[in-house]
């Protein structure tokens, strides 16, 4: 699905749920969490690129992919740092930062300051909230 950012914001809530499945529309519009090592992604090891699975926007190259063992895939840093968006989350009590997409604004996971080099970042993203294009260069 390719459209522009306009439109991607202003996507009702029912062309919402038309357009996701049941476990999509929970992770990306209710803010919802995959279950820990069931997601598609979890492990590296597919060549591509991420991208939302809400509206299609670029996220992550698969290059960019490492296992941080916490049971969902991990990602260095996005693509590029206009295509997300992070806002401060203590929906569980800690202090977590939330990452979504800036396109659709679809929730996406969390970063975290306990990556790898060369960033030094986690970005600890859903399985449900992304799909891997093999054919986008890498």
């Amino acid at each position: 699905m390719s459209e522009s950012v306009e439109d991607a914001q202003t996507v009702s809530d029912a062309e919402w749920r038309s357009r996701l499945s049941p476990e999509e529309y929970h992770v990306l519009r209710e803010k919802g969490t995959d279950p820990a090592f069931q997601g598609q992604y979890t492990h590296p090891g597919a060549q591509g690129l991420y991208r939302c699975a809400a509206c299609g926007y670029e996220l992550f190259l698969s290059d960019t992919q490492f296992d941080s063992g916490s049971g969902w895939p991990s990602f260095t840093a996005p693509v590029d740092a206009g295509h997300v968006e992070t806002d401060e989350d203590r929906s569980l009590g800690p202090v977590r930062t939330e990452v979504m997409c800036s396109r659709c604004g679809g929730h996406l996971g969390h970063v975290f300051d306990d990556g790898p080099d060369p960033t030094g970042q986690r970005w600890c993203i859903n399985s449900t909230s992304i799909k891997l294009d093999p054919k986008a260069p890498d």
